[in-house]
């Protein structure tokens, strides 16, 4: 407990900090900005994709959908290699927080060594390609437009904080959580068990390349496992293997890269990491000093012991602690959020495999938004269960979702067996044949809406067909009325005819 205090106090502000950073990056960055520069195969495309993909702070399940989504909309094998190799090493995230715990040498050569990685191995991703065409024909068009919509500056401040402190810790919270319980672990491992990783770079290396592979770590949470293996005795390299390989690679990331992007392209993904992660091995513990990487690790050690923390530190600890513990604990025991989807005439369900946060989540919306015929869809991330309306042809669904390296499958246990049931919505504000004719005009134009029945002195409008609740309210919202008691409703400024 005494070590994980320890570690937090160090690691808290930094967090902090970094989840802000990519909670800035998420709302006021567009995710289409790079796009149109990543479809050619050159080192313009390579480059502008892992210098994308070096700041966003995503974990390796979150960056395969999104890789993909890349692939599917234009861009070029390499580009989508060099993304998939740069983006989970690092973040603003985890490198204030690599800042924080192993000092600025790490901090710096982190990056450096996920740009190299990257780059190497978009390159040779764009080379597979040129020496096998056959194979780089995958490429699919690029997909229409995102629809842009108009969010105030303050609506868009609130997102960021949101996206920040609850989001994205429900989606790396628990990796986090693990990494500092392992790290604990390895302090009651006896020095003498690792007496022989000692000053041998080559075993350290092996060893952890053999662990880090297919495991599976986030960025942030391979910090505490780094820093208790160095404390143990592995050198610096082999540190710095665990914080590339560990965030970039892992089962489920082979094995989705080997389904939708073949076999080659995995041996280059392979390749890539290892290669660069022992060159960098090699030259961090062979160019320079000895203590030039393990200097101000030591230092954070003995600045830290809980007699030299300040007050303000623990208002940091305690403020990440309860961020960390409020998201997690609505990802994991809070189940309002858990949607017992049930489809009704003219949606189909579907089940959908492999989706684990929330990036996964909007990847696969939007997939499933820009196949032909589709008029909504809706996902659920608890459950795996999506719900899809519109004219469209199941086969194209599941081979879109199925792109991003998710399994996909009709869900025949979500029947469509009733017919929806009619809505009555209770409209305030309707003080004229003209508002009521506007309300209905709106409320008819609302997708899936097949009749409406307007009852001006009651002030409901009773709604058949399979339309969302939601949508519905919007449409009366948006002339001025309120709906069901909300606030909002205007006095009647029609002329009686």
């Amino acid at each position: 407990m005494e070590e994980i205090l320890h570690m937090l106090t160090m690691m808290s502000p930094y967090l902090l900090l970094g989840f802000f950073l990519a909670g800035i990056m998420h709302v006021f960055v567009p995710s289409s900005l790079f796009r149109k520069h990543m479809s050619k195969p050159n080192f313009k495309s390579v480059l502008l994709s892992t210098l994308l993909g070096i700041p966003i702070p995503l974990c390796s399940c979150g960056v395969i959908p999104t890789a993909m989504s890349l692939r599917k909309e234009g861009a070029s094998h390499g580009a989508v290699i060099a993304f998939l190799i740069a983006t989970p090493q690092t973040g603003v995230d985890s490198i204030m927080a690599t800042y924080s715990m192993m000092g600025w040498p790490f901090a710096i050569v982190r990056p450096v060594a996920a740009l190299f990685t990257a780059l190497f191995g978009g390159l040779m991703a764009n080379i597979s390609d040129r020496l096998h065409p056959e194979e780089a024909e995958l490429q699919q068009k690029p997909s229409a437009e995102e629809v842009k919509t108009q969010v105030s500056f303050w609506e868009k401040v609130k997102e960021v904080f949101r996206y920040a402190y609850f989001e994205m810790m429900q989606d790396i919270g628990k990796w986090l959580v693990i990494g500092l319980a392992i790290a604990a672990l390895i302090t009651y491992i006896p020095d003498e068990w690792l007496l022989a990783f000692k000053g041998n770079t080559a075993l350290s290396v092996l060893v952890v390349l053999l662990c880090a592979i297919p495991m599976y770590v986030c960025a942030t949470g391979s910090i505490p496992i780094a820093i208790a293996l160095m404390l143990k005795g592995l050198t610096p390299g082999a540190a710095l293997v665990l914080l590339m390989a560990g965030p970039a690679v892992n089962m489920a990331s082979m094995l989705v890269i080997r389904k939708v992007m073949g076999t080659r392209t995995l041996l280059v993904y392979l390749a890539s990491i290892i290669f660069g992660a022992t060159l960098f091995a090699f030259g961090i513990d062979y160019l320079f000093p000895a203590g030039f990487f393990t200097e101000g690790l030591i230092e954070r050690g003995a600045c830290c012991a809980p007699s030299a923390v300040p007050w303000y530190s623990w208002v940091f600890v305690a403020a990440f602690v309860l961020l960390l513990a409020n998201a997690l604990i609505h990802r994991f025991f809070v189940k309002p959020e858990k949607k017992e989807l049930q489809a009704v005439s003219g949606e189909t369900a579907f089940h959908i495999d492999g989706m684990k946060c929330n990036h996964c989540l909007a990847n696969v919306r939007k997939a499933i938004s820009e196949v032909a015929g589709v008029d909504f869809a809706e996902v659920d991330l608890p459950t795996g269960n999506a719900l899809v309306r519109g004219d469209f042809k199941v086969q194209d669904v599941i081979a879109a979702v199925d792109a991003l390296g998710f399994k996909t499958q009709v869900n025949e246990t979500v029947s469509a067996a009733s017919p929806a049931v009619p809505s009555v919505l209770k409209i305030n504000g309707m003080k004229c044949n003209h508002c009521a004719a506007n309300a209905r005009k709106a409320i008819e134009e609302v997708a899936g809406v097949e009749s409406v029945t307007i009852d001006l002195a009651a002030g409901t409008a009773t709604v058949e067909g399979k339309a969302r609740l939601e949508d519905l309210t919007a449409a009366v919202e948006s002339l001025g009325f309120s709906v069901e008691g909300k606030s909002g409703a205007i006095s009647c400024s029609c002329k009686e005819e």
